[in-house]
């Protein structure tokens, strides 16, 4: 608290009016960078239009280029989590969030698990590349992930539709035509 205090030029007093303690602080920053990002997501997907292809490519693509433009934020969003309990506990709850809205109001489990899939190992993702760990071109990150989770979407999408109940209705004799 006091070297942020310092950094900032700041009264400790100061710092106790906006934050309880350090934890809400970096809370606060997380939070703060996530209504970034998903300011830049949504807006992308927006303008990517219908295709459900162009719309995981402009979720991927305006992801990695937040974060790669500056890379605090990716520490901040994926990697600091993991040393503060309070930061990790965001950072789940946040992940679920994200799940739940790809998932969107389909009752059916299979999304939620894809989506929880892919957000998980999304944000996994992000770190090793972040971290220097898959050494692979921005572009190359942004296709293969893109491609990645639209195939996920696809075969998600067809093991839904096997599981629902007309499916399992029919007979297979029926299923052939």
């Amino acid at each position: 608290m006091r070297a942020v205090c310092q950094e900032a030029r700041l009264n400790p007093r100061y710092f106790y009016e906006s934050f309880g303690d350090l934890d809400a602080l970096v809370v606060a920053l997380y939070d703060a960078l996530l209504a970034e990002l998903r300011t830049e997501v949504e807006s992308a997907v927006a303008r990517a239009g219908p295709n459900p292809r162009d719309m995981v490519q402009a979720a991927v693509e305006s992801t990695v280029r937040f974060v790669d433009g500056d890379r605090r934020r990716g520490r901040v969003l994926y990697g600091e989590a993991l040393g503060n309990e309070a930061l990790n506990r965001r950072r789940i709850e946040a992940g679920f969030a994200v799940a739940d809205l790809i998932a969107g109001q389909l009752d059916d489990k299979v999304h939620q698990v894809a989506a929880n899939v892919v957000v998980g190992g999304f944000s996994e993702l992000l770190m090793a590349w972040l971290d220097g760990r898959i050494r692979i071109s921005r572009r190359q990150l942004i296709d293969d992930a893109a491609a990645l989770f639209a195939a996920v979407g696809e075969a998600t999408s067809r093991i839904a539709a096997e599981r629902s109940p007309l499916a399992q209705r029919r007979s297979p004799l029926a299923q052939r035509r």
